[in-house]
């Protein structure tokens, strides 16, 4: 993102670091066994991702609510689409959502390091 014109207000920024922290919990939980974290934490960041979008326009920010937007799309889609491994094969359905749920939990310490260092991700 070269075109960086603008710094983000401190309700961009605030809401999404606690974004990045609902997504982390619930990344978390979903690569440890016994940690269980509500979908609902990540339904509000998304909402919240998405009602805030706007406002981090033309800022580095802007990249990371499209990240976490992202992530969060293709990690439910993956997650639907490997389903339905666990009917035919129990095994290869949870080898399938553990690598989903750490390919997710690296995008989101990823995007969480690029925010702290106030780059683009």
């Amino acid at each position: 993102m070269n075109n960086i014109t603008t710094h983000p207000s401190d309700t961009v920024s605030a809401v999404s670091w606690v974004s990045y922290l609902l997504h982390l919990v619930v990344a978390i939980a979903a690569v440890v066994p016994g940690i269980h974290a509500s979908v609902f934490l990540l339904i509000v960041a998304f909402i919240a991702d998405m009602v805030m979008q706007g406002d981090a326009s033309g800022s580095y920010q802007e990249s990371h609510y499209t990240w976490r937007l992202k992530s969060v799309v293709w990690a439910s889609v993956l997650y639907l689409i490997t389903s339905p491994l666990f009917l035919l094969l129990y095994v290869p359905g949870w080898a399938a959502w553990a690598l989903i749920s750490l390919w997710f939990l690296y995008r989101i310490v990823k995007g969480m390091l690029a925010l702290s260092g106030r780059r683009a991700v």
